[in-house]
């Protein structure tokens, strides 16, 4: 083998042997593990000769924060390309923007962010003026929006307005209850209101409040209606009386156990005038669902009183003597025809019930019964028809003294009852005396104390047509 093509392979050999130095130097040491769990981000490059110094960095951080104006005292210290910032700030979108500044800087290689971030005391309003000048700057900006949609707002209050009138006109023939008309002209006008309100808010700007108000109606409703139930009730009560119209006003009714005079129907009650002057309001809920007793739907009224006359008086003639008294009487109505009937045989009498109506229309119950009972009490009397009491127990504690009469005694004289007076007899046969007055119905004077009273609810009378 050729003595220079050994000295080539040496040379090849000593190349390729890494040196005695590089097989005994120790593997470098691993750098010492951070305490922080979360690794912070590592830069996307790092100079080895960096262009700019490390004052030059800081200075130009430090008039960079001072001059957005967000920083208290801002300080910046750069050693190695590592930024280590600190100071005050209001807000924590600030302190990571003054990070990003720093790790977007030339030649920087990690931020070190120290800033704190400045707590504001509770009384502090700063925030809330500042949300109004930007309201005001954007109400202003908005202005001529805000002008076009209140002018489409008194558009719409006026069509809704003018649907109501003209729905109103529409049912006013058709429907008899005041309050049907009113209820469905408002309900003919409420969508149209919503409609343009839904338009206003968008003109303006205010799509979501829009979308919201149409979105909420139902929800609001139905809060209302649960909230409102014992209102609504009784205003659905209301429609419905007035649609029925048991009865009108004036009328003698009673009901729930109250006897009055109908005054007045609104959308939450009735009022009544009793006999006794007093006001009664009855919920409309109420009066929907009780009994109604109307005294006035028919004129007509029967009524009948208790009369007994001894076992010894002839039946038949008593009851032609009552019947008599009724047929006389110009209170008591011819059709239907009075009854005088035996209803029972008590202890010491034969009782008779007298029956006979009355136009409650024109006459006051009270009184003609008052006057019939008298006036048949007088007839009794001047036929000879005995009305004795029930028997009754007398006890004489003393004893009853007893005298024998001797012939030579008189015979007493019979005692003579005087007769009456053909005055004081053709008073008492008067179909009404002072004390019973005329005999008019007393609806009038009622009427006039009720106008004369304070009315204890004001609102619109659902029964005038």
């Amino acid at each position: 083998m050729p003595r220079h093509f050994l000295c080539v392979v040496v040379v090849i050999c000593q190349i390729s042997m890494p040196p005695a130095a590089a097989q005994d130097q120790p593997p470098p040491e691993a750098p010492p593990e951070s305490t922080d769990t979360k690794a912070p981000e590592t830069p996307e490059k790092v100079d080895v000769n960096p262009v700019a110094a490390d004052a030059e960095i800081a200075s130009r951080l430090v008039r960079i924060l001072e001059a957005t104006g967000w920083f208290k005292q801002p300080e910046a210290r750069v050693d190695e390309g590592v930024v280590f910032l600190s100071g005050q700030v209001d807000t924590e979108p600030h302190k990571e923007w003054a990070a990003k500044l720093a790790s977007k800087t030339q030649d920087v290689v990690a931020v070190v962010n120290r800033i704190e971030v400045h707590q504001k005391s509770m009384w502090d309003l700063s925030d809330a003026f500042g949300e109004l000048t930007t309201l005001g700057s954007k109400t202003v900006q908005n202005s001529p929006l805000i002008l076009v949609g209140i002018l489409f707002l008194i558009v719409t209050w006026w069509a809704s307005g003018w649907t109501a009138r003209l729905t109103a006109g529409l049912f006013q023939r058709r429907m008899k209850s005041l309050l049907l008309g009113n209820v469905v002209s408002r309900a003919a006008a409420i969508p149209v209101f919503l409609l343009g309100l839904y338009l206003v808010l968008k003109i303006s700007g205010l799509t979501r409040l829009a979308m919201t108000v149409l979105g909420g109606t139902g929800l609001i409703a139905l809060v209302i209606g649960f909230a409102f139930r014992d209102i609504a009730e009784n205003f659905l009560a209301s429609i419905l009386i007035s649609i029925q119209r048991p009865f009108v006003m004036g009328d003698l009714i009673e009901v729930a156990g109250y006897k009055g005079y109908l005054q007045s129907v609104n959308t939450r009650s009735a009022l009544l005038m009793t006999l006794e002057g007093n006001h009664v309001q009855i919920p409309n809920a109420t009066i929907y669902k009780e009994v109604i007793i109307n005294f006035t739907a028919n004129p007509n009224t029967r009524f009948d009183f208790q009369v007994g006359i001894g076992y010894a008086d002839t039946i038949s003639k008593a009851q032609a003597i009552a019947l008599k008294v009724l047929e006389d009487h110009p209170a008591i109505v011819a059709d239907p025809e009075s009854m005088v009937l035996v209803e029972s045989l008590g202890a010491a009498t034969v009782n008779l019930r007298v029956y006979f109506w009355i136009n409650t229309a024109e006459f006051s119950t009270f009184k003609v019964r008052s006057a019939v009972i008298r006036l048949t009490k007088l007839a009794f009397d001047q036929a000879g028809i005995s009305m004795p009491d029930e028997a009754r127990e007398i006890v004489f504690p003393e004893g009853v003294p007893v005298r024998m009469r001797s012939e030579h005694d008189h015979i007493a004289e019979p005692v003579v009852i005087p007769q009456e007076s053909p005055s004081s007899s053709g008073e008492e046969a008067a179909s009404a005396n002072e004390a019973e007055g005329d005999l008019i119905s007393e609806a009038n004077e009622i009427e006039q104390q009720a106008k004369q009273s304070r009315s204890p609810e004001s609102g619109q009378n659902l029964l005038e047509d």
